[in-house]
C-alpha cells in the first residue's frame, strides 16, 4: 500500500496543506506592496527586518508539503509554484544574503516544530488529567441511592447504638418488605433480630471491624415464584458519616451454592453407605465358635467425616480342634479398599483349607495382593491356636502385636511382626508361638485402635495393655470395654476392628466333656490291634453309644493302618473329645499327605482313607512343623 497516497486524503493533511497555500498568498502580496521600499535599499530591508524568508511562514506544513512532494501530484504542482515564487524573491539580493535567508528558516523550522511536538504532549498529559478529575468528581458525588440501589444484593444502613434505619435498598424491599426510616433494627428489622445479627452489629460498632456470617437461612415470601428457602451470606461493615457510627448491611444470595454443597454432601453420604454396606457384608456375618475357644469380634467403621477403610477379621475352624484366627487392614479408604479386603479375606479362607503354617499361608496372600493391585499394601496377623499344644503359632505381616493375658492377669505383648506387609513381595515370612494355655486370651486389633494423631502408636499399645489386663467377663464385654478404655467413639478418625479369643478352663461338670487321650505305636504286627483296643476301652470309657464307638474304632484301625504302611515312625494315636464331636488323630515322621483315590475292584489297597471319608463327617491332614503329618478325622456327637 502507498503509505503517502492514502495519508494525502486525511483530513490533517488537507489542512495542513491548506494553510501553506495561505500563507504563501500572503507573502506575495506583502512582497507585492513593498518592492518598491526594496528598491531603495537594496532589497535588504524585508528580509533582514523580518529575518525571514516569506516561505519560512509555512512552519512544518511547508516542510511536509516538500517531503511528499514526489509523491502526491497535488503536492508536486504546489511545489513548483512555491519554487516559482521563492526564485523571484530571491533574486532580488545577493547570493550571500540568500544563503543566510535559507539558513535562517532551517532553522526556524526547527524550532517551530520543536514547540509543536512539545505542545502537543503537553496538550494530552493535560486533557488526561481533566478527565480524570471530572470521573472522580463524578464518583465523589454518588450518593447511597446511587451505590446501593442498582445493586442486586440486599443492602441496608444502620446508625447509631440502637441500629436505626437510615436506608434499605429495593433488593431488601423486595425479600423482607418495606422498612420505615428512623426506627430502630429491633423493632423494624425483625428479620435480623430471628438470623442472630443484632449482637453481630454491635460488636461491629465497638470493634469497628466488619463481621461476616455465611449461609443464613431465610424463609420466601408467600407471593414469591420459587418456593425454596433461600441463603444468604450477611457482611456487617463499619461506616460513618457526619461524626456518627453506622453499619451498612450487605447480604449476597448463595442458594445455588447450599444446595450445590448440599448435593455434594449427599453424594457423599450415599457412597460412605455404600462402602459400609459392602464392607459389613464382606465381614462374616456370624462368627464360627470353636469347641475349645470363646470368640468375640466387632468393627466400627470411622466417623462420618472419614471414607471407610479395609479392616477385617475373620475364625476359621481348620479341624481336630484347631482355630485359625486372621485380622487385616487394607491401606486406604473407600470401596476400592473395601473390594480388595474383600478379595484377600475369600483367599485367607481358601488358602487355610489347605491347613498351612501361618508364614506359608501369609507368603501366598502376598503375592495375590501385589496382583490384585499393586498399588494397594496391607497388613495381616494368620494365627493358628491348637489346644492339644496350648500355644498360639502366628506369623504377623507388618501389623500391630498380638497382646496374649494369662489365667493371672499377667500380659505379655507378640515380638516384632515377622514380616513386611502384604503386596511389597520378595519377602520370606516366618512364624513364631506365643503360650495360650486354658484361662489365658488373647486379643488381636488394627491400627485404629491404638494409633492417634497426636501421640506414638507404642503409647496406644501401652494403653491397650493396660485395658486388656484388667478386662474380665465375655469375649464381647472385653471388645466393649476396650474400645470405651482407649476412647473410640462414633466420630472416631479412622475404622477399628476388634478380635477376642478366650481359651476357658475346663471345670466341674463342664470337665467332664473335654477329654484327650494318646497311645504311642512302636510299629510291628501288633500296632493295629493294640490302636484297636484302646480306641474301644477309651470309647467306652466316655460313654459314647454303641454306633458311635464301632464308627471310631474303625476310623482309628484305617488311619493306624494307613500309617503302618505309608508313613514311618514315631506314630502317636489320638482320641479327643469334646462337648460336641470326636476327634481321631494319627501322627507319623513321614511328610507325604495321603489322597483320597477311588480303588479299582481288583485292589487289595487304597481303600482305607475312602472308607474313613465315607464314615466320618469330616477328615483331613497336614504337615507338622517336625517335619511328619498328621492325619484326622471328626464325628458329631448327637445331640440330646
Amino acid at each position: 500500500m502507498n503509505f503517502t497516497r492514502w495519508s494525502a486524503r486525511l483530513p490533517g493533511t488537507q489542512r495542513r496543506n491548506s494553510a501553506a497555500q495561505a500563507a504563501r498568498a500572503a507573502a506575495a502580496q506583502a512582497q507585492q506592496t513593498s518592492g518598491g521600499t526594496s528598491e531603495d535599499t537594496g532589497g535588504t530591508g524585508v528580509a533582514e527586518a523580518d529575518g525571514d524568508d516569506p516561505a519560512e511562514a509555512d512552519g512544518p506544513a511547508d516542510d511536509d508539503a516538500r517531503h511528499n512532494a514526489g509523491n502526491v501530484p497535488a503536492a508536486r504542482a504546489d511545489r513548483r509554484r512555491r519554487g516559482a515564487s521563492d526564485g523571484e524573491a530571491e533574486s532580488g539580493g545577493p547570493p550571500g544574503r540568500a544563503g543566510r535567508s535559507s539558513r535562517t528558516k532551517s532553522r526556524t523550522n526547527a524550532e517551530s516544530a520543536g514547540r509543536g511536538r512539545a505542545g502537543g504532549a503537553g496538550g494530552s498529559a493535560g486533557e488526561a488529567q481533566t478527565s480524570s478529575a471530572h470521573v472522580t468528581r463524578s464518583i465523589d458525588a454518588l450518593s447511597v441511592h446511587d451505590l446501593l440501589g442498582q445493586v442486586p444484593a440486599l443492602a441496608a444502613v444502620v446508625h447509631g447504638p440502637d441500629h436505626r434505619i437510615a436506608y434499605v435498598n429495593d433488593a431488601y424491599t423486595a425479600v423482607f418488605g418495606t422498612r420505615r426510616q428512623g426506627e430502630a433494627a429491633r423493632d423494624a428489622l425483625p428479620e435480623l433480630v430471628e438470623l442472630g445479627l443484632l449482637p453481630l452489629m454491635d460488636q461491629v460498632l465497638r470493634s469497628g471491624k466488619p463481621r461476616t456470617v455465611k449461609s443464613r437461612r431465610v424463609p420466601r415470601s408467600a407471593e414469591a415464584r420459587d418456593s425454596r428457602d433461600a441463603f444468604y451470606t450477611f457482611t456487617c461493615t463499619p461506616i460513618t458519616a457526619d461524626g456518627e457510627n453506622g453499619v451498612l448491611i450487605f447480604a449476597a444470595e448463595v442458594t445455588d451454592q447450599v444446595e450445590a454443597a448440599e448435593r455434594l454432601r449427599a453424594s457423599e453420604r450415599r457412597q460412605r453407605e455404600a462402602a459400609v454396606t459392602l464392607q459389613r457384608s464382606l465381614l462374616p456375618q456370624e462368627l464360627e465358635q470353636p469347641d475349645d475357644l470363646r470368640v468375640a469380634a466387632t468393627y466400627q467403621p470411622g466417623g462420618t467425616e472419614a471414607a471407610v477403610g479395609g479392616d477385617w477379621y475373620d475364625v476359621i475352624t481348620l479341624g481336630a480342634g484347631r482355630t485359625a484366627l486372621v485380622i487385616g487392614d487394607v491401606m486406604g479408604r473407600g470401596v476400592r479398599a473395601a473390594a480388595v479386603m474383600g478379595q484377600l479375606r475369600t483367599a485367607v479362607r481358601a488358602y487355610a483349607r489347605l491347613d498351612l503354617p501361618p508364614h506359608e499361608v501369609l507368603q501366598l496372600l502376598d503375592g495375590l495382593a501385589a496382583e490384585i493391585d499393586p498399588s494397594q499394601i496391607a497388613t495381616c496377623v494368620y494365627a493358628v491356636h491348637d489346644p492339644n499344644e496350648g500355644l498360639l503359632h502366628y506369623a504377623s505381616a507388618g501389623h500391630p502385636p498380638i497382646i496374649v493375658r494369662d489365667s493371672e492377669g499377667n500380659v505379655q505383648q507378640a515380638p516384632e511382626p515377622t514380616g513386611p506387609p502384604l503386596g511389597t513381595g520378595g519377602w520370606v515370612h516366618t512364624s513364631c508361638s506365643l503360650p495360650l494355655p486354658p484361662g489365658g486370651s488373647a486379643v488381636l486389633y488394627t491400627d485404629g485402635l491404638v494409633e492417634r494423631r497426636d501421640a506414638d502408636i507404642d503409647t496406644g499399645v501401652s494403653m491397650l495393655e493396660q485395658a486388656f489386663a484388667g478386662a474380665t467377663g465375655s469375649p464381647d464385654i472385653v471388645c466393649d470395654r476396650l474400645l470405651r478404655s482407649l476412647g473410640i467413639t462414633a466420630e472416631h478418625d479412622d475404622d477399628v476392628a476388634v478380635l477376642v479369643l478366650q481359651h476357658p478352663a475346663r471345670t466341674g461338670p463342664d470337665a467332664e466333656l473335654f477329654h484327650n487321650a494318646a497311645l504311642d505305636l512302636l510299629g510291628g504286627t501288633e500296632a493295629a490291634p493294640r490302636a484297636r483296643a484302646f480306641a474301644t476301652g477309651v470309647l467306652s470309657s466316655w460313654r459314647f453309644p454303641r454306633e458311635l464307638q464301632d464308627l471310631g474304632v474303625l476310623a482309628a484301625s484305617e488311619l493306624v493302618a494307613n500309617s503302618l504302611q505309608h508313613g514311618t515312625p514315631p506314630m502317636r494315636l489320638r482320641l479327643r473329645r469334646t462337648d460336641r464331636r470326636l476327634i481321631v488323630e494319627v501322627t507319623d515322621g513321614d511328610e507325604h499327605l495321603p489322597r483320597q483315590r477311588c480303588a479299582e475292584a481288583v485292589d487289595e489297597a487304597g481303600r482305607g482313607i475312602s472308607i474313613v471319608a465315607t464314615i466320618a463327617a469330616a477328615w483331613g491332614s497336614r504337615r507338622t512343623p517336625d517335619g511328619g503329618k498328621s492325619v484326622w478325622c471328626e464325628f458329631a456327637l448327637p445331640t440330646a
